[in-house]
């Protein structure tokens, strides 16, 4: 589904912050992005949302040569991806509940389709009690639990999650793993940057390590995912 090849990366006429990345994930794949502050993860998942063009090296996307890709024909690909930012991004002036539908107005659904399934996902996410609510009243956490929702309203090829749960108590950052982890199983590949290592070995998932601009990949721990999934239903 994704492939990068040798690719590297800098802002301006600035250093390398990626150098000779190649990776592939594999369709329906689950991964975690790690390492230290100012490693690179922010960088690479600018390129996996299509923020940023490497300086070079090749990257294919849902059979696609994004490298070289007219800038018009970017937006399309970019539906098919769901981001969980940092600063969440959420529209100030919208609700929650449109905040949420925003992805599914894009794609075209209908009304009644559209209400259904925001208020299923902010009722999953805690928020069920908070959708008239709009983004300046709400805590961070409160925040992050929305932007989540959003992201993964429209079940996107692609999931991006840029520390997902750091702003959300342990048992709401298992019943959001539990989310992303059901959203994997029908089909959405999912990349989670996370400096939690709590959070990686609680499922059995491979790992991109980056340090100083170089990815390297190993395996997880062989934590099962049994009692967070447990905790998540119960608190359900």
């Amino acid at each position: 589904m994704i492939t990068f090849e040798n690719v590297g990366m800098r802002y301006g006429m600035g250093p390398e912050v990626l150098k000779d990345v190649t990776f592939t994930l594999e369709k329906g794949s689950f991964h975690f992005l790690v390492g230290p502050s100012g490693a690179g993860k922010t960088s690479l998942l600018r390129l996996l949302y299509l923020a940023h063009r490497p300086s070079r090296g090749l990257i294919n996307m849902f059979g696609e040569d994004v490298v070289t890709l007219e800038r018009d024909a970017l937006p399309a690909l970019r539906r098919r991806i769901g981001v969980v930012f940092q600063d969440f991004r959420l529209f100030d002036h919208m609700t929650a509940i449109e905040n949420v539908a925003m992805p599914l107005r894009i794609a075209g659904a209908n009304g009644a389709e559209i209400d259904d399934h925001a208020k299923e996902l902010l009722e999953w996410v805690g928020l069920g009690e908070r959708m008239a609510a709009r983004p300046p009243t709400l805590s961070g956490g409160e925040k992050q639990r929305l932007a989540i929702a959003r992201a993964v309203i429209a079940r996107p090829d692609l999931l991006l999650a840029d520390e997902p749960t750091g702003n959300v108590d342990p048992d709401m950052a298992h019943r959001l793993m539990h989310l992303f982890v059901e959203l994997n199983k029908i089909g959405t590949t999912t990349v989670i940057a996370t400096h939690d290592p709590d959070l990686v070995q609680s499922i059995a998932a491979p790992v991109l390590k980056i340090e100083q601009g170089f990815l390297t990949s190993y395996k997880s721990g062989e934590a099962a995912w049994a009692a967070p999934a447990q905790r998540a239903r119960e608190a359900s």
